[in-house]
């Protein structure tokens, strides 16, 4: 269960985030606004956290075009999407896929891996706001190894 402390600090990362979009760090995803599977990501508030030592958060969009497919992956640290525009399909490892629909959101606990995440449109984009919470440095996501 979401803390309210939790709730408001993330909406208040979000409000001060809008104004200082910046670009995704080159340790997190390469280069400004490099795709990580053909998404665009924009990281729009990294934050270190008093409260909690040596954790960070990190506040995202993801905007996804028609059709558009993330790469499997997993997240370093706990995740809390939320779906700005459209819709998105999201599935969890042992999970069934879920979609998403503008005003929704759904929680990711660190390290599950992330088996599907792509536009449920093939005409019309979609967009995320994601709040991560992770260790201090580390990356929004890491793709899954193909065996």
């Amino acid at each position: 269960m979401l803390t309210k402390r939790f709730v408001n600090m993330c909406a208040a990362a979000a409000v001060t985030g809008a104004s200082m979009l910046v670009a995704v760090s080159a340790q997190a995803h390469g280069p400004a606004d490099a795709p990580a599977g053909g998404e665009k990501i924009k990281l729009v508030q990294q934050q270190v956290l008093k409260e909690a030592p040596g954790k960070e958060i990190q506040v995202i969009t993801v905007d996804y075009l028609p059709g558009q497919v993330s790469t499997p992956h997993v997240h370093p640290g706990t995740v809390i999407a939320y779906v700005l525009e459209g819709a998105v399909v999201s599935q969890l490892e042992g999970g069934k896929e879920v979609t998403y629909r503008a005003g929704e959101a759904w929680y990711e606990p660190p390290e599950v891996p992330h088996l599907v995440s792509r536009n449920a449109s093939r005409t019309k984009p979609a967009k995320l706001l994601v709040y991560l919470v992770t260790g201090e440095g580390e990356p929004v996501l890491r793709p899954l190894s193909r065996k």
